[in-house]
């Protein structure tokens, strides 16, 4: 499996797509319009859209990939908050172009997509129906957990003692992984264990 993470562009948020065979893919938090020049580059085409959760800045291209045929996947509890006024009325006001959200998952799911084993681990916090994707090695938390803090719990649906909860759930699972975030750099399981005051 190959995961190419997109950087941010203009306050988006870092999006990754993966793929087990050099063609289909799977994208997570699909935020701006480099991920559709990723895409052409590698000459994949994205298949389904994982969503760590719904706020605009992680959803920037799902439009797009909904019309060219993807599937967007989010938790149960977070599809109907994407375009609920709460949410789109963060900050002022933003704009979330349409789409359909395909499927939902509950919490503990396991799913093949692409070739691809994804575990769902519900971790409401940062939004009420947030999610992260463990696959193999590699965890993505997007604004729950990041190098050496946690996402925000000030924003409509976001809840402090939960979001602790879900932390404490990440820290406790067996082992180690790679953190690809929502935002900014990447980390390791081990590595928050050890420095994130959060975790500790």
């Amino acid at each position: 499996m190959q995961v190419f993470k997109v950087l941010p562009f203009n306050g988006d948020s870092n999006s990754y797509i993966l793929t087990a065979d050099n063609k289909t893919a799977v994208v997570i938090d699909p935020s701006g319009q480099d991920v559709l020049a990723v895409l052409k580059k590698h000459g994949l085409e994205c298949k389904y859209v994982l969503l760590t959760h719904g706020h605009f800045d992680h959803v920037g291209v799902c439009g797009e990939l909904f019309n060219r045929g993807a599937k967007i996947c989010c938790g149960e509890h977070e599809k109907d908050l994407i375009f609920s006024k709460d949410y789109l009325n963060i900050f002022g006001g933003v704009t979330v172009p349409h789409f359909e959200v395909s499927r939902t998952f509950k919490d503990g799911e396991e799913v093949e997509l692409c070739g691809i084993d994804f575990k769902v681990l519900e971790t409401s916090g940062h939004t009420a129906g947030g999610c992260c994707y463990l696959t193999g090695n590699i965890l993505f938390t997007g604004d729950t957990l990041f190098r050496g803090s946690i996402g925000r719990w000030d924003l409509p649906t976001g809840n402090f003692t939960q979001l602790l909860n879900s932390i404490k759930r990440l820290a406790s699972l067996d082992g180690d992984y790679k953190i690809y975030c929502g935002h900014g750099e990447d980390s390791t399981l081990s590595r928050e264990r050890a420095y994130n005051p959060y975790l500790r």
